[in-house]
């Protein structure tokens, strides 16, 4: 769907990987080899969205890195199209409503590094119904074209480590 907005997949990537999750950041060299890219378009691309003040830069051990402008007037309609071509709105608005008592969801792997994949790896902490889970999962998967894997912890099961480990590599995307 979006492909057929923006014609540039350097740009599509870009935009996944700074406005999925407003605390990435990155430099030229590691976008081109995360992306498999030549520089050269990637430089155009960041020069393009730093321009229009939708990325912000800053310097570090001589590398230039950027990342969202979390105050550009766009941002909050951008990461929205962005959560909804991946499919999150969708899982949110059939996946959690009727699932039981979910205190926080976090998506993990390579969504929270701002990579578009054909997998998504959730993490669901509270008490739910793990059938109703299965079944809700099997029906978005077929909606949003993606693969989806949950694991699910009860708040008790979640241990200080295991919450800063989750704080540190995942993306919370909601929150009760």
């Amino acid at each position: 769907m979006i492909e057929t907005l923006i014609s540039s997949k350097t740009r599509i990537k870009l935009l996944l990987k700074f406005f999925l999750n407003s605390k990435a950041t990155s430099y030229l060299r590691g976008l081109e080899s995360e992306f498999g890219e030549s520089s050269n378009g990637i430089r155009v691309e960041l020069n393009r969205f730093e321009k229009a003040g939708m990325l912000t830069s800053f310097n570090r051990s001589n590398k230039k890195y950027f990342r969202a402008n979390t105050d550009h007037p766009l941002y909050i309609d951008m990461h929205n199209i962005i959560l909804k071509y991946i499919g999150f709105d969708k899982i949110i608005d059939s996946v959690i409503e009727n699932l039981g008592d979910i205190h926080k969801v976090y998506v993990t792997g390579a969504f929270a590094k701002g990579l578009d994949d054909q997998q998504i790896e959730l993490v669901l902490i509270g008490s739910l119904n793990n059938d109703y889970l299965i079944e809700l999962i099997t029906k978005v998967e077929k909606l949003i074209h993606r693969k989806i894997i949950c694991t699910t912890f009860d708040s008790t099961q979640v241990s200080q480590e295991h919450w800063a480990d989750l704080n540190d590599n995942a993306l919370l995307l909601w929150e009760s």
